[in-house]
């Protein structure tokens, strides 16, 4: 058992407050879940737990969690249209159950990692979860053009309103920006009017992100290093917008794994968190947080 901490600046956070002090973070346990492929991220949705992977097509497996163990569903959703693989690397999946269900797929077009082909989905998630692939339920392909290095959406809340959030990996430039949802429904790409609605630079390295709504905190799920290592850095959200920079409310970087942290969520309350890899072994790992 490994045993985190770390000091909290006092920061005032929208629909709460953090007040200075400690948060211990403990990874509690590590298991391996086969036939993900490389695990790219979890979605947490009122019990549901969804890991999603690159095996030989993009797909998303359905998970329960029954006392202090992660119980697969036997449901398998294949990101796949005419059988043909279309989210073949899915690395964000935006889901509030109200507004539209956007899914990202980054695409690497080099070796370098300076090109980029980044592709948001608007999804019918819940014919998606009924049928079991992508015929019939891809509503809309948006090209993400504002994006720099990769897409990975997850809805955030500002000033009452909700936004698609998304940000960059790679080592300079790297940006967290918001999309308007309804626009960005319609949309054909990013760029175009009215879709980008605000965006700050940030961090190199960020794999995912989740929106922690209770405390107004947006959790970038980052690497050290490209491709390796942890790395979680919590932004007061409200004012980085406003900045225009990540304003950090604290920076985790004592988890001593050395290989890529892909995705991460909260279950229910702010204690009980699942952390993914891409590993093909170890790479589901429970932690627990004390605020």
């Amino acid at each position: 058992m490994q045993k985190l901490t770390l000091t909290i600046i006092a920061a005032a956070l929208g629909m709460g407050s953090i007040a200075t002090g400690t948060i211990e973070q403990k990874l509690d346990k590590v298991i391996t879940v086969d036939s993900l492929g490389a695990c790219q991220g979890i979605s947490y949705q009122k019990g549901r737990i969804f890991l999603y992977g690159d095996r030989e097509v993009g797909m998303i497996r359905e998970f329960k969690m029954e006392h202090d163990s992660l119980v697969y569903q036997h449901k398998e959703y294949k990101l796949t249209q005419n059988g043909q693989d279309v989210i073949n690397h899915p690395t964000g999946i935006a889901y509030n159950g109200s507004l539209p269900t956007f899914i990202g797929n980054s695409i690497r077009l080099n070796a370098a990692g300076t090109q980029w082909r980044a592709v948001i989905y608007n999804v019918n998630w819940n014919g998606l979860l009924k049928t079991g692939t992508l015929d019939g339920n891809l509503i809309n392909t948006i090209e993400d053009d504002a994006c720099i290095q990769g897409t990975r959406p997850e809805y955030v809340k500002y000033n009452n309103k909700w936004y698609v959030a998304t940000a960059d990996y790679g080592d300079h430039g790297n940006e967290v920006r918001l999309y308007d949802p309804e626009k960005l429904a319609t949309a054909k790409s990013t760029k175009e009017p009215g879709v980008l609605y605000k965006k700050f630079t940030c961090t190199p390295w960020v794999q995912n992100l989740f929106w922690k709504a209770d405390k107004g905190v947006l959790v970038l799920i980052q690497n050290k290093l490209e491709g390796r290592q942890w790395r979680f850095t919590y932004v007061d959200l409200k004012k980085s917008i406003e900045a225009g920079k990540q304003v950090v409310i604290s920076e985790v970087n004592s988890i001593d794994r050395a290989d890529e942290l892909e995705g991460f969520s909260f279950l229910d309350g702010n204690e009980k968190g699942i952390a993914v890899t891409s590993s093909r072994r170890n790479n589901v790992n429970f932690t627990s947080t004390s605020w």
